[in-house]
Order: structure tokens, then sequence, then C-alpha cells
């Protein structure tokens, strides 16, 4: 940082570990989106390091991101476009153009990246690290390799970034039991969006405002698909299940949540959405449901939230945490507890109304993204003397 640059507060930011944006390619990219364009309109100078190759969602949607995007500078690093290897590499290359750029903070966003935290530390760079979930417990890691990785990207976080930013108070707690480690709680913003009526979901899926239970997020195995399937299997209902997301690498679980909805045609499969598709389908849901077994700061549901939808939701402490009593939770993994509750609140159409109505006064709903940019900004700040 140029010395007048140091005295008036502005700050010269790398951040990487998302794919890419702007995309909805994961809860990540919309985080460093929405901190990135922030701290761009307040002078700050912000560089995003994006992946290289093709869209999760298929080649349909790749895109021409050009070298800027809402004043914030966009990279293309090398990507070596294999399974288990897009996000090694990618972070790779990220976090060495970081090293040896002009750069007063670097921020890597979730544990695999961190692996490479010690490299711009080597380059005298101040290092922020934001834990996104815990990731090396996600089922797709379940005694692989890709475990081992993840978890030492964990332990070089814990040595080498001078901040850590956590989401919840759970993972707060892991750090200092595990390793003893203080680390900054900031979560995950809420957006205020703007209803949109059933347009397109209506002339391409044939929905209607409250003829649907929605799960909409990445297609893994921890977000609990196959419980939501099975239960509503067995629930008497008209509404159908939109099942909304990209496989990415998880094309087997995908196809594995299709054998199990043989026969109900009653559950929908809408591949990847964005843009106006998604909006609308927060929108006109009648329950919005999330039963995943891990999750950092559930921005789905943070979302989903924003949009007045009623919630269920499995009762892991992060999403407990996020709604408070305004949403209905079951017992992690519970089809059973899962399929009751479904069941009660599509029996129930008034109690669902209040839990619609309740939902933009969750706990998760408190911060506002400027208050969240804010927050990261004042980290930042606290590891240069003198700014701001």
């Amino acid at each position: 940082m140029q010395d007048g640059e140091a005295r008036c507060g502005k700050l010269n930011i790398a951040m990487l570990g998302h794919k890419r944006i702007p995309s909805r390619e994961g809860g990540i990219a919309v985080v460093v989106e929405e901190l990135s364009t922030r701290m761009a309109a307040m002078g700050h100078d912000v560089t995003c390091f994006n992946r290289s190759g093709n869209h999760v969602g298929g080649k349909e949607f790749n895109m021409d991101m050009g070298a800027e995007y809402r004043g914030v500078r966009l990279r293309r690093v090398p990507t070596v476009e294999r399974k288990g290897l897009a996000a090694v590499t990618s972070s790779f290359f990220a976090s060495f153009y970081s090293a040896v750029g002009k750069f007063d903070v670097v921020h890597i966003h979730a544990e695999g990246p961190a692996v490479f935290c010690w490299l711009p530390k080597l380059f005298g760079k101040k290092v922020c690290v934001s834990i996104h979930g815990l990731d090396h417990l996600r089922a797709k890691w379940k005694g692989k390799i890709g475990a081992r990785y993840i978890r030492l990207g964990e332990k070089m976080a814990v040595r080498h970034a001078d901040e850590i930013i956590v989401l919840g108070r759970d993972v707060q707690k892991y750090f200092e039991e595990a390793y003893g480690r203080r680390t900054r709680l900031i979560p995950n913003g809420a957006s205020r969006p703007a209803f949109a009526p059933p347009e397109l979901i209506q002339e391409r899926f044939g929905l209607d405002r409250d003829s649907y239970i929605l799960y909409l997020g990445r297609i893994v195995p921890e977000k609990g698909g196959h419980y939501l399937v099975r239960a509503f299997r067995d629930v008497d209902t008209k509404k159908k299940l939109v099942i909304a997301g990209g496989a990415s690498d998880s094309a087997e679980y995908l196809a594995g949540l299709k054998t199990l909805a043989e026969g109900d045609g009653r559950v929908i499969f809408t591949g990847f959405v964005q843009g106006r598709v998604l909006e609308e389908l927060y929108s006109n849901a009648y329950i919005y449901c999330l039963p995943s077994d891990l999750e950092g700061m559930p921005l789905s549901l943070l979302e989903a939230m924003g949009y007045g939808n009623c919630c269920l939701t499995s009762d892991i402490p992060e999403c407990v945490e996020a709604v408070g009593d305004k949403a209905v939770v079951f017992r992690k993994s519970d089809v059973g507890d899962l399929r009751e509750k479904l069941q009660w609140l599509c029996d129930n159409p008034q109690a669902a109304a209040g839990y619609k109505e309740k939902a933009p006064s969750a706990p998760c709903r408190e911060y506002g993204w400027d208050e969240v940019a804010e927050s990261t900004l004042g980290v930042y700040r606290g590891l240069h003397e003198g700014i701001g």
C-alpha cells in the first residue's frame, strides 16, 4: 500500500477461494460478490481471483466475466478442469498471484483454499481466512484424501492467518476447543429482495404461488436432498416438490435422487437456476425446506426467509441459530419426523402463513450486507495500524 493511501484508509484487497463472480455457483461466490462490490463502492481497490473453466451448471451458463464487475477487478487464474483438481489448482495460482501482487490484505474463503495461506504470508501480506463451514466433515469427502487436504487447510489457517472469521457460534467454539484459536464472528448478511410473480416458472414448470415445496441449493449429500425426497413420497398432498440447483461434481448423487423420485410425478428437478427464475422460485414457494446435515451459515435459508417463506429446516445448530423460533425444525436425518412436519404444514395453511409473516424477523435477518462489509473491513483495518 502506498503511504498516502494508508493515511486516507484506502485498502488494496485480494479475495480468493470462490469459483467466480458474478455467479451463483455456491454460497461462497455470493458472499464474495456481496462483500467485494460493497468494498469497491466504499473506495477500496478490490481484486477477485476467478477460476477458469466451465460453470458448475454446464457450459450453457458460461459467460464472459470481463475484467471488471461493479468496480471490482476480475482476474482469471489457471484451473485444471478435473474432479478434485479444479479447486486445488485455482487456489494455488490465486494465492501465488495475491502473494506477489500489491495487496494489503488477502482474504481467503473456505478451508480448502486456506492450504496455501502461507504463500501470501511468506511475501509479507496480511491474511484473513473465512471459514464457511467445517468442509472436511462433508459426506462427499468421507474416508477420502480430500478430507485430509481440507483439514490441512484448517490447520494452515490456524497457524498462518492473521485473522480467522467464522459465521456461527458453533464453529467459533470448535476452533477454541480444537486449537485454542480466537476467531471473529461475522454472520452472513441478508438481502431484502422484491417479490416476483410466477411468470417464468409457470411457463417452464407449471408452478403457481403456494403450489410447491422448494429446495434450492447445491445438490450434494450433506444438504440432505435424499431425506426430503424420501419424506415427500409419503406426504398426502397435491403440492409439488421442486429440487433446484446444480450438481457440480456430485452427478452420481443427483442421479440417485432422481431414482428415488421415480414414479412420483409431483417431483420436479429444475437444474441450476439463477436470475429471474431463482427470484420467482423463492417468491412463490409454499414451504422452503433445508434438510442439511452440515452447514456453515446457510445462505439459501437466509435468502428464503428474506422472501417471507415458511421455512422447514433440520435442527443442526447453524440452522437453529439462524431461524430462532421463526421456522419449523425437524430432527436431523430423521425422515419420519421430516415427513410429519411436511404433512402438518400442508394440512395447516394458517400455520404456514403465520411462519411466512414471522420469517423476515428471524435472527439471521438482523445483519444486512452493508453491516457485514463494514465489520469485515474493521477486521482488515485492525491488521494495519493507522488505517481507517
